[in-house]
């Protein structure tokens, strides 16, 4: 008990060392430029549900990311849920989604009552491991026309949706490989994402689809929010019309032709946006500094070190990650427990997908790195104003 005490004293104090001793946040938001401006602007307007700021956000976007089309949602979650029905996901499909990972994907799959199939990822990105499963596709999947079945179920597979676990890309060359084999439908989740590129690229713009989010825990936010990216016009425009309740344009009719969704970004949350982007690279600028410090205050630790993902040109170190080692993963809830009461905000990995009272039950490969991974990860408190 002696021993571990020491232990667990001596990783929060190395984290103490970087934050100070006031309160350490996960992350909290940055209000450096116009945000007031701009948000008084579009009060003093009166159009604060839809304005000039919701297209102009787009633009930022769009500019920014270089994607083909960018529409603005209220949240990731919605834009996940339009893109898997744009993709054409129906009822019984199953897509698959990394079990490490944050809920949103696998609730998405559920609205349209399809399947989530888990599937594991790799330790040196924490993205979806793409040769893993290659070889799990290759045994439990038929080719039946253009699709493929799961020789199981009779599902069809019809859709992979990585995720770019805190801002790291997963392994998306081999992952698009995968997805054009199989005949996927590529959505990438890269919520955690604004500001990360692989190969002067940014995520989300590899697949089909991408999704950002914008929450207030992000490294920019609209307050909640986030962001549809598309590159094919035709799925722009259907996906346009259904966040807007599929209402068709009118001057003074409102006229639905379907089933639509009120998943519109309002002109305040876009008017908050658009100061947000003037700070960005600052931001992530920030970011990397901080993740050097952690770097420098683990070097050469025995007991844990800090995540870098070294295949990645540019991540934007959304959350910085500390990575226990083997021999001292019964320390871990401890440590949790005990850096929270000292107003260091450490925070587990999420829990596991396929664990989850409403998930367990549906499809999985063989999990075991995630499940390795979840005992091993904590996320650092990552506030630029550490």
């Amino acid at each position: 008990m002696m021993k571990k005490n020491l232990l667990i004293n001596e990783i929060i104090n190395k984290i103490k060392k970087v934050t100070g001793n006031s309160k350490a946040s996960l992350h909290e938001p940055v209000f450096w430029g116009k945000e007031k401006e701009y948000l008084c602007k579009c009060i003093d307007s009166s159009y604060v549900a839809v304005g000039d700021f919701v297209e102009l956000f787009e633009n930022k976007v769009k500019k920014y990311t270089n994607s083909n089309y960018v529409i603005a949602t209220n949240s990731g979650t919605s834009a996940l849920h339009i893109s898997y029905l744009v993709a054409g996901v129906k009822q019984n499909d199953e897509v698959l989604i990394p079990t490490l990972n944050f809920v949103a994907s696998s609730n998405a799959a559920l609205y349209l009552d399809a399947i989530p199939h888990f599937v594991d990822v790799e330790e040196k990105t924490l993205g979806l491991d793409p040769e893993k499963l290659y070889n799990y596709l290759c045994k439990i999947s038929l080719k039946k026309g253009k699709n493929f079945l799961n020789k199981k179920t009779k599902r069809r597979i019809k859709a992979i949706v990585p995720t770019h676990t805190f801002g790291h890309a997963a392994d998306i060359n081999g992952i698009l490989k995968v997805s054009k084999i199989f005949n996927l439908n590529l959505i990438e989740d890269a919520s955690e994402s604004i500001g990360s590129f692989y190969k002067n690229k940014h995520l989300g713009t590899f697949g089909k689809f991408g999704v950002l989010s914008f929450n207030g825990n992000k490294t920019i936010t609209t307050g909640a929010g986030g962001a549809l990216l598309l590159q094919n016009k035709s799925d722009y425009i259907k996906a346009k019309k259904l966040i807007n309740v599929s209402k068709l344009p009118h001057n003074w009719e409102l006229i639905y032709d379907g089933l639509g969704y009120n998943y519109k970004m309002s002109n305040l949350q876009a008017a908050l946006g658009c100061a947000q982007f003037q700070n960005l690279e600052k931001i992530i600028s920030k970011k990397h500094k901080l993740l050097n410090t952690y770097i420098k205050a683990f070097k050469k630790n025995p007991y844990a070190k800090i995540f870098e993902n070294k295949y990645q040109k540019r991540p934007n170190y959304w959350l910085q990650t500390l990575v226990l080692n083997n021999n001292i993963l019964n320390i871990k809830n401890t440590l949790l427990s005990k850096a929270n009461s000292k107003n260091i905000m450490l925070r587990p990995v999420w829990k596991l997908m396929h664990k989850l009272p409403h998930l367990y039950k549906y499809p999985k490969m063989d999990l075991s790195t995630s499940s390795k991974l979840e005992k091993k990860l904590i996320n650092l408190p990552s506030s630029i104003y550490i």
